[in-house]
């Protein structure tokens, strides 16, 4: 089973209807076959991201808690990495490629793992792309 880094921006693209894509949407079902891990942020990513929705009126807490429930039964795997405790790497990445440090973490998961990336956001796709560890093309088995 080979594996991916999964970034935020695909995984809420489940979600709302209106981040939706094909893209999204072949990356969900190449779940099926594949494994994901993500950075330990993506947890606090998608925690923020869901409770703001509640509180704007987009969802009720019913529908997070059952896309919570999608997203624990999927193979999507937290992974610690060194650049968690190293904020100087994650400043450096983020320069280098002009990203937030949030998505530098994300970067920086798929270069220590040696794994495509999985994103929606065009900064993060570019800097997947020149760092060399490429974009997930959402693979069949």
């Amino acid at each position: 089973m080979s594996r991916f880094v999964l970034d935020a921006s695909v995984t809420l693209a489940w979600f709302f209807e209106d981040e939706a894509s094909a893209y999204a949407s072949a990356t969900l079902e190449s779940l099926r076959h594949h494994a994901a891990c993500v950075p330990l942020l993506w947890t606090l990513e998608i925690a923020n991201v869901l409770r703001v929705a509640e509180r704007r009126g987009r969802c009720n807490e019913a529908r997070s808690h059952r896309f919570l429930a999608l997203l624990a039964a999927l193979p999507i795997q937290p992974l610690s990495q060194p650049a968690d405790s190293a904020p100087g790497e994650l400043l450096a990445l983020s320069r280098q490629y002009e990203l937030s440090a949030y998505d530098a973490s994300t970067l920086a998961l798929a270069l220590h793992e040696g794994l495509p990336l999985a994103t929606q956001d065009a900064a993060l796709r570019r800097a997947a792309e020149a760092s060399g560890v490429g974009v997930w093309a959402g693979a069949a088995p």
